[in-house]
């Protein structure tokens, strides 16, 4: 299977010798999961986009530090691109900013949480339970860096998971679109190093919380992997 990841953003150049940048760290999740997936890297930011929607099986995009409301017109095309991935019933992907991008345009909303920073693991409780979402799990635990997040689902989305810090944490769209906030790629030692980058906009208290996350044990990153393959296929 080949799958478009649509870059972003990039990892800073001082974490980089550490943990790589966001193709590297696909890469190595994807690996993890099934090493017949292969990656195609489009830095959406640079215009490089696929001549056609069927040059990948699906899409995927990473994170990024940017906001949708930073006026950048990179984030208008890529807006664009997902809605004709959407019309084509083409199966995507969006992690974290991906995720916020994909509910802006398909007509939701996104804004500042009003509870400020989600970092380290969050846990979220599943809404609903799709086909594709096997091994079954109650709820939810990925690690998460974001400030904003998805406040008005577009009209054809289904809610999938959440919780009372982020309400629409993960969504589906007709059975070929999918967001989540959280960051399946990432490692809680990346998470915590990020983090670490950010001690002068993230209240102590906070970073406080999320570092007891982060040693607090079980994540669902392979889970979530395998329901993403599952999902790319559209399994059952």
């Amino acid at each position: 299977m080949n799958i478009g990841l649509l870059q972003c953003d990039d990892v800073r150049d001082s974490l980089q010798p550490k943990h790589g940048n966001y193709p590297e760290m696909f890469g190595n999740y994807f690996s993890m999961l099934d090493s017949s997936v292969r990656l195609r890297v489009f830095d959406v930011r640079k215009g490089e986009y696929p001549a056609t929607l069927s040059d990948c099986d699906a899409y995927l995009t990473t994170g990024s530090q940017h906001g949708l409301d930073d006026g950048l017109d990179w984030v208008e095309r890529l807006k664009g691109f997902v809605r004709r991935l959407d019309e084509n019933k083409v199966r995507f992907v969006g992690v974290c900013f991906g995720h916020q991008l994909l509910a802006e345009a398909l007509g939701g909303s996104v804004e500042r949480s009003p509870l400020g920073w989600g970092v380290g693991f969050s846990e979220n409780r599943i809404a609903v339970s799709r086909p594709w979402m096997r091994p079954v799990l109650q709820n939810l635990r990925l690690l998460v860096s974001h400030q904003d997040q998805v406040s008005v689902l577009p009209d054809r989305a289904e809610l999938l998971a959440g919780s009372d810090f982020c309400p629409h944490y993960m969504y589906g769209v007709g059975e070929h679109m999918l967001g989540v906030q959280g960051h399946p790629e990432f490692t809680p030692g990346y998470a915590r190093d990020l983090m670490h980058t950010r001690l002068d906009r993230i209240p102590p208290e906070v970073v406080e919380r999320a570092e007891q996350s982060l040693q607090q044990g079980r994540a669902d990153h392979r889970v979530f992997g395998e329901w993403m393959l599952r999902f790319f296929r559209g399994g059952g």
